[in-house]
């Protein structure tokens, strides 16, 4: 049955990867925790079993979701795919709520979305109850599930209230999904959902078509700027800032160089943040530049970049955030500008927060691991999937694999820095930032060296031999690794700490890669403003102006239909058809992405599409 859903419905041959056992194991009433990267599926693995389960008889499919948006788009491609489903949330009237309320009733909705807390409301869980008394409640879906984790990189405490479903409906069947959870949030998804005795379903989380490139900052909206035109022009693609001011200046500079690009952050009007994030959904060429408040959900599959203009607080996040580019599983990227201030700030927001220190002690480690990752001289690769414990080898394609770095043995620096600061510190009785500190290091007679008197310090001048990059690279380590703290409350000056005495004394080596700060492309890519999309790089000259004319035809359905292009077809699917070039319906069938609601809907336009093109 799970295979004929899937073509007759979805339109595709074949499951993936571990789809089918995931589905089957489902379908025959098991819970499961699903962990599958962005773009590998998740979704099939409810929706396929919960369109079996009601055709057995078993009733309807509740899907926990946490945003809006995504409700929308997810509930209009199942509607073209001819499956009858809705939602529940503050977006409806209170009639339009009642008429889903009534379809529930009377058996007419196969799968069901709500937020997290609204399942956990006394009206909402009557509506269960008449559900189950019936028979009529199939299945639990729990997207998103990292979210009840205080270790996850996006924790939501509504998601908490959710161990309400196996206390109160414990015959139901329950599948948790989420793209992103290392052992420890893994382990705590599993206590907070009550999933002890769920099977684990754990895919591989390498992503080959992602190239991942870090570089060091140095004027980092001109590295932007330089990635996204020499390789980047006219695709889709998201760039994150830290804070709102530096989206809304960033987003203005890059419209200024003639990039179509938006704001978003969560200080912006709900109705504005709507307007930019449908228009990203469903417009070519959209660059969103947005605090993390943007992004969880995103379904659209051709975004060809993600862009950090900050570092993330932890891999997670990083990881999560770039699995947003090709989800088409075409050639995209996921670029990064990382310096010291990230690093000191990310330390200092840990250890400014009001959390426990067990907490505190974790978020170390992970931003530790990220750091890590930034620094690293080896495959990229290779170290992102290990920290999710998947071993890989060398992977050719992202930046260090594709011009490996030079590394230099940073202790000796360390031991001249820390030692400056002891001095600094014993004659001034007072604390200092990185750049003054580098100065005294490097010899320089700045003003405020004057002023202090720091030119009689003994390391004064010591370090002269190493560039401000080298030196920065090298308080970024001592500071991930705790032989540095950031004092906050006395402007970000640096201290020593009880690391800092292995490093003083030797029994700490410091190895660093080249500073390496290029923010563009080693090549310009062919595909500039204008060219056809990735997916149809290989149609010849006839294919691509078929092509064109069945995305004119897509744009104008999906703006009637009020969903996105991609929800109609993807970019996939209309290669295909113009690689195939139909003379008739019953040659249609087959192609991937193309079930039989959507044959019937659109076959006789599509092959009218074409004749005219």
């Amino acid at each position: 049955m799970a295979s004929s859903i899937l073509q007759q419905v979805f339109g595709y041959e074949r499951f993936r990867g571990p789809q089918a056992d995931i589905v089957a194991h489902v379908i025959a009433g098991g819970d499961a925790l699903v962990l599958m990267p962005t773009g590998g599926g998740k979704s099939l693995c409810y929706q396929v079993p919960a369109i079996a389960r009601q055709r057995a008889g078993q009733g309807i499919t509740v899907v926990v979701s946490p945003l809006i948006a995504l409700m929308h788009d997810q509930v209009g491609a199942l509607h073209e795919a001819g499956v009858e489903a809705a939602f529940l949330n503050s977006s409806l009237t209170f009639e339009e709520a009642q008429a889903v309320e009534r379809r529930l009733a009377r058996g007419e909705i196969t799968l069901l979305y709500a937020a997290p807390e609204r399942l956990t409301t006394p009206r909402f869980q009557a509506l269960l109850d008449g559900l189950q008394a019936r028979g009529q409640l199939a299945l639990f879906a729990i997207d998103e599930a990292h979210c009840v984790s205080q270790w996850g990189h996006d924790f939501r405490p509504e998601y908490r209230g959710l161990s309400v479903l196996h206390e109160r409906f414990p015959g139901v069947p329950r599948i948790a999904l989420t793209a992103t959870a290392d052992a420890l949030t893994r382990a705590d998804i599993v206590e907070r959902l009550q999933l002890q005795q769920a099977r684990q379903f754990v895919s591989s989380f390498d992503r080959p078509n992602i190239r991942y490139r870090i570089v060091e900052k140095k004027e980092p909206t001109q590295q932007l700027l330089r990635f996204l035109e020499a390789e980047h022009e006219g695709d889709a693609g998201i760039v994150y800032c830290q804070s709102r001011k530096r989206v809304e200046e960033t987003a203005q500079l890059l419209c200024e160089r003639g990039l179509d690009a938006l704001p978003y952050h969560a200080g912006l009007d709900a109705a504005v943040r709507q307007r930019s994030q449908d228009r990203f959904l469903r417009d070519d060429g959209v660059v969103m530049v947005a605090t993390i408040a943007f992004g969880m959900g995103i379904d659209k599959p051709d975004v060809r970049f993600v862009a950090h203009l900050d570092m993330p607080k932890n891999i997670e996040g990083y990881y999560q955030e770039t699995g947003r580019a090709g989800r088409d599983g075409l050639p995209s990227q996921a670029w990064m500008a990382y310096g010291l201030q990230d690093v000191v700030n990310q330390r200092r927001m840990i250890d400014e927060s009001p959390a426990a220190d067990e907490y505190k002690q974790v978020m170390r480690g992970k931003l530790d691991a990220l750091l890590a990752l930034a620094e690293a001289t080896d495959c990229r690769r290779v170290r992102l999937l290990g920290y999710f414990g998947e071993p890989s080898t060398p992977c050719g394609n992202c930046d260090n694999c594709l011009a490996p770095p030079q590394v230099w043995d940073g202790t000796d620096a360390a031991r001249k820095l820390l030692s400056t600061i002891y001095r600094v510190q014993q004659k001034s009785g007072i604390g200092f930032g990185a750049g003054h500190l580098m100065d005294i290091l490097r010899g320089k007679a700045t003003d405020k060296v004057a002023q202090f008197g720091h030119q009689e310090v003994s390391t004064f001048g010591i370090g002269a031999e190493f560039s401000e990059a080298q030196l920065r690279g090298v308080l970024r380590q001592l500071i991930a690794v705790g032989a540095l703290a950031v004092d906050a409350e006395a402007y970000n000056t640096l201290r020593l700490t009880d690391g800092s005495r292995a490093v003083l004394k030797g029994e700490r080596q410091v190895l660093l890669r080249e500073s390496v700060s290029q923010g563009g492309g080693r090549t310009r890519r062919a595909g500039t403003r204008g060219a056809a999309p990735a997916a149809a790089t290989g149609l010849n000259d006839a294919g691509q102006v078929r092509f064109a004319a069945l995305k004119a035809w897509r744009a104008e359905v999906a703006k009637a239909h009020n969903l996105p292009a991609y929800v109609i077809f993807h970019d996939a699917t209309l290669a295909a058809i113009a690689a195939l070039a139909p003379q008739s319906v019953q040659d249609l069938q087959g192609v991937s992405g193309i079930g039989a609601r959507k044959l019937e809907a659109y076959g006789d336009e599509v092959l009218r599409v074409l004749a005219a093109a």
